[in-house]
């Protein structure tokens, strides 16, 4: 896979709309944000009883015009836009996001952050026997039951399944995969980044296997030389998402509604995880 620069941070003119609830995110000195990106602050979460700032990007044309757009929600939302909030480096998705939308290909963008210490815990539905989890079904109700009826209340969002994304990385990934089986009334795609399989003791598996088929789109990737702990080497790694795959292919997944990418340089980072996104949103947004 041959490596293409990242986007270049042209900044637009942007039209500030003002949406009850809903800040300007700070730009300059330390921000690197382009385009129109908003925070909501101190969203409070029910069922995981804590709080966390929700972001959202908005496409070049939301301000002139009265469109409606698809939303992608990512995990992890604080590495998605801005270098000084992330923890090794940024996504660079309002970049990418500025150049797709150039072949108009446009979608609202939604960062949920994670929790911190507690990230762990909301990304896996499955309790792992050394490192916890099992809050992942509270997590996706947070989701289901604050984040999405707040964007679509506030701003033109095109709400059913068939526009609805869901995307991440690592557990990111893991989480959005579940996502897509768990809850195929409200996800019509999921991006499933270097997904951590091996997390809840590999329990992911039987559950995708036991599941009905979901109609939609699926992207799943993985590098070559990922490797989150020291217990699991790249060589399984590579080798759980392979299994993963062929279980989706067995499924009925195939090419058109199923992008399978294999990185023979990819290592398990955000800077790879940005080279391979601008593909990953064509297909998942029907672009590609």
């Amino acid at each position: 896979m041959g490596r293409k620069p990242l986007p270049s941070r042209r900044r637009r003119s942007v039209h500030v709309e003002k949406i009850v609830g809903w800040e300007s995110y700070p730009k300059g000195r330390g921000h690197t944000v382009s385009g129109d990106v908003r925070v909501f602050r101190k969203l409070h979460s029910p069922q995981l009883g804590n709080y966390r700032d929700i972001l959202v990007y908005l496409p070049p044309s939301y301000a002139a015009s009265q469109k409606r757009y698809p939303v992608l929600y990512m995990h992890d939302g604080q590495n998605i836009f801005d270098e000084a909030t992330s923890y090794v480096g940024e996504w660079h998705v309002d970049e990418i996001m500025e150049d797709l939308a150039k072949e108009g290909l446009e979608a609202l963008v939604v960062g949920i952050p994670n929790a911190g210490v507690r990230r762990l815990d909301e990304y896996s539905p499955f309790e792992d026997s050394e490192y916890g989890g099992g809050e992942g079904e509270a997590y996706l109700r947070f989701l289901l039951e604050a984040v999405k009826p707040l964007i679509d209340r506030d701003f033109r969002t095109l709400p059913r399944r068939e526009h609805t994304f869901v995307m991440g990385s690592s557990m990111g990934g893991l989480i959005s995969l579940y996502a897509f089986f768990r809850h195929p009334e409200v996800f019509g795609g999921a991006g499933v980044m270097s997904p951590s399989l091996w997390f809840g003791d590999r329990r992911v598996f039987d559950y995708v296997e036991a599941t009905p088929f979901v109609p939609g789109r699926l992207y799943m990737d993985v590098g070559y030389k990922e490797s989150t702990l020291s217990h699991v080497s790249s060589r399984r790694y590579l080798a759980d998402v392979r299994r993963m795959h062929r279980i989706l292919l067995r499924k009925g997944y195939k090419e058109g509604d199923y992008l399978y990418l294999e990185d023979k340089r990819g290592v398990h980072n955000e800077a790879d995880w940005a080279r391979r996104l601008p593909g990953a949103l064509r297909f998942l947004l029907g672009a590609g």
